[in-house]
């Protein structure tokens, strides 16, 4: 009765002692204390109530509403090599972890083996007579060892690992985000680039029609030579301009096909004011939407594996007690194994305390505190830098807008004053000096209407990466896709 009272003695400290873990647990910083609640955005400037209303989701580009740009993206999450390295190193921190944990369980081995060996009959030991001195042996055994995870050490371990395969999967999601991000700038830039072609060739024929009627007027006696040289300067100039804007547009396609994969992309021309300006986001967007950011995620989980990390080290500053038997036979004859006389068994408690070791375990311990400081120090700037690139997009979205809509009354007004002006010239009224005037004023606006879309477009591209593709609720997107079903193994 005794000897079973001290074996549940025995068995109920092994519990106690397998649920405690030396070394502090992970509290999420306040992020209140590092910035403010809010972000600085002026409702009044909101399109519209019903967009500030739209909840946006992770294919975000799909708002622009271009199948061609849908199709890019999804080819460049396919193809791209950044994609296909981040994948690996989540394949790789994935079997670490595995490995980790594998340390909660018992190790189990079989062993077999057959030796045969001759001893001296001239040594030491004298071979009695009789007695072969041709020996062999035949051995099977199952041996069994297990560490008992009384301060927690493995487990503090396998939490580190499974914080580092959670920060590789945030960091595959930040290569989705920047890649996606590339594309679709690389995309907006090139539809720019065609507007601004398409307006440049129409401007070019209005060019070669008044470099027409400034010769005709010219042989006619009612200018000087001085308007054609002016008319062909700036036919040339607008030549050089077409010529530029094609080289730009050929390097961008380069660069989107290097991005999707697809070397021998080839795409049509298109126009980048048939795109829909993307809704803005609701007034008193709250700062806790950085926590969904993958980037701050992948920063968050590194504190986590840092901090267990103090537990590992902390763990190995006391004793460790390693479980292990064996069971099996052993015979000199391979038809003795099935008796039961060549039964071999072993058990035994072995315990490896730490007494000296001039201070290794301890500097140990204080470099994994120096590294969770470190990563507590990054955590804490991704949410300053988040939010900061947050506010810049805000605010570029907001000027661009305005700006935008201040060049397009100054192109209509341009457009007026250029017509007024080819009336007069034409009517003789006035010099071509007036005409020249207007022209230009009408070509600067026409290119920097288009420009100022694609600024705006492009911030609307800042904005959502820098949310981390949208403002969905942040519940929706704490944990990286796929890797819930790796945690449910």
């Amino acid at each position: 009765m005794r000897s079973r009272l001290r074996q549940l003695y025995l068995l109920i400290v092994v519990i106690v002692f397998q649920g405690c873990m030396i070394g502090p647990d992970y509290k999420r910083p306040d992020s209140s204390s590092v910035v403010p609640s809010e972000f600085a955005f002026d409702s009044n400037t909101s399109d519209t109530q019903d967009e500030m209303a739209t909840s946006i989701s992770s294919t975000w580009w799909e708002l622009y509403q271009d199948p061609v740009l849908n199709n890019l993206v999804a080819k460049a999450l396919e193809n791209n090599t950044d994609i296909k390295l981040a994948v690996a190193r989540v394949e790789e921190a994935d079997a670490y972890l595995q490995e980790v944990g594998a340390a909660l369980f018992p190790t189990i081995d079989f062993k077999s083996n057959a030796t045969r060996s001759r001893i001296s009959e001239v040594s030491v030991i004298p071979v009695f007579p009789g007695l072969n001195a041709v020996r062999q042996i035949y051995r099977i055994s199952l041996s069994f060892a297990y560490e008992l995870d009384f301060w927690g050490k493995v487990r503090r371990a396998k939490e580190a690992a499974t914080a580092q395969a959670l920060a590789t999967h945030y960091a595959r999601d930040t290569v989705y985000l920047s890649l996606s991000g590339l594309v679709t700038t690389n995309y907006l830039l090139l539809r720019s680039l065609d507007a601004q072609l398409s307006v440049s060739r129409d401007i070019l024929h209005d060019l070669e029609e008044s470099l027409r009627i400034t010769k005709q007027r010219l042989a006619s006696g009612f200018n000087s030579a001085l308007d054609v040289y002016q008319a062909e300067t700036i036919h040339s100039n607008k030549v050089a301009e077409i010529t530029e804007l094609t080289r730009q547009r050929a390097i961008s396609e380069h660069q989107l096909a290097v991005l999707t994969g697809l070397l021998d992309l080839k795409l049509e021309e298109g126009d980048i004011e048939t795109l829909p300006i993307p809704p803005s986001p609701p007034a008193g967007l709250p700062s806790s939407l950085l926590e969904a950011r993958p980037d701050v995620r992948q920063a968050e989980e590194q504190v986590i594996a840092a901090t267990s990390n103090i537990g590992v080290a902390k763990a190995a500053l006391f004793p460790s007690i390693m479980l292990t038997s064996s069971f099996g036979r052993e015979s000199i004859t391979l038809g003795n194994l099935v008796k039961s006389a060549a039964n071999i068994w072993t058990a035994g408690v072995h315990l490896n305390l730490p007494i000296f070791d001039a201070g290794r375990l301890l500097a140990r311990l204080d470099q994994a505190s120096a590294q969770q400081k470190q990563a507590l120090a990054s955590y804490e700037n991704s949410i300053r830098t988040a939010f900061r690139e947050v506010n810049d997009a805000l605010v570029a979205v907001r000027q661009s807008s305005e700006k935008e809509t201040a060049l397009q009354a100054s192109k209509d007004s341009a457009r007026k004053a250029l017509q007024i002006a080819e009336n007069r010239y034409k009517s003789g009224f006035s010099g071509y000096f007036d005409l020249l005037v207007s022209q230009r004023a009408h070509n600067d606006v026409a290119l920097a209407v288009i420009q100022s879309r694609q600024n705006r477009l492009i911030a609307t591209v800042d904005l959502f990466k820098a949310l981390g593709g949208g403002w969905e609720a942040e519940s929706l997107r704490r944990t990286p896709l796929g890797f819930l079903k790796f945690l449910n193994k």
